[in-house]
């Protein structure tokens, strides 16, 4: 006879109803309840996710919680890095816009909350510098959204005051340079990539 014992605490990897989490393709949303249902003669056990947000419910086996990345908020030591890597010089390679939205992209869902301020650091404008395309924007916006939550929820403060604390950081970077001279800077990386070329 099989055993209807209740799986253990393992495979739920200590996640608890009533707890924020972060599903990295659609970033902080809270554990409203551990449903059980029967698929095929099997009783499977699923995490219902509400994301406040995105007004989206999700319902998530718990087997597979460890292939889609789901994870605990970032402990303080994550934040603070995260913190620390806005005020860090914006990195921004010379190749296609497109390919760099892909990485941008894959930043943002990849739940990794320094890949993310990474994000934010690089398509960060300031007043003084010129504006984002579209698409800069909305990738910045995308990625500053994912970590005010993540910051809200972990510091127990309102977005706006997340948003706040995040760009207080990124006025902290190194001077923010103008259209020239990113430019002028980019112009070098590009040089190196071509004496790489024509090396190999």
């Amino acid at each position: 006879m099989t055993s209807t014992k209740k799986p253990s605490n393992n495979i739920r990897q200590g996640f608890k109803t009533g707890e924020h989490i972060v599903y990295p393709s659609h970033g902080v949303g809270r554990i409203m309840a551990i449903e059980e249902q029967e698929v095929a003669g099997f009783k499977l056990e699923l995490f219902v996710i509400h994301f406040e947000k995105d007004k989206m419910t999700l319902r998530v086996p718990v087997p597979k919680i460890v292939t889609v990345g789901m994870r605990k908020l970032s402990d303080p030591i994550v934040l603070k890095k995260a913190l620390e890597t806005l005020k860090g010089r914006a990195r921004v390679k010379r190749t296609m816009w497109s390919r760099r939205a892909q990485e941008y992209e894959a930043k943002i869902n990849s739940g990794d909350l320094v890949a993310i301020a990474e994000v934010v650091r690089d398509l960060y404008r300031s007043d003084a510098q010129p504006e984002q395309s579209y698409s800069e924007r909305q990738l910045y916006e995308a990625a500053l959204d994912r970590m005010a939550r993540e910051l809200a929820a972990v510091e127990n403060m309102t977005e706006t005051e997340a948003i706040k604390a995040i760009e207080q950081n990124l006025l902290k970077g190194p001077r923010r340079l103008g259209k020239g001279e990113v430019e002028a800077e980019a112009e070098v990386e590009h040089t190196d990539d071509e004496a790489e070329e024509a090396a190999a």
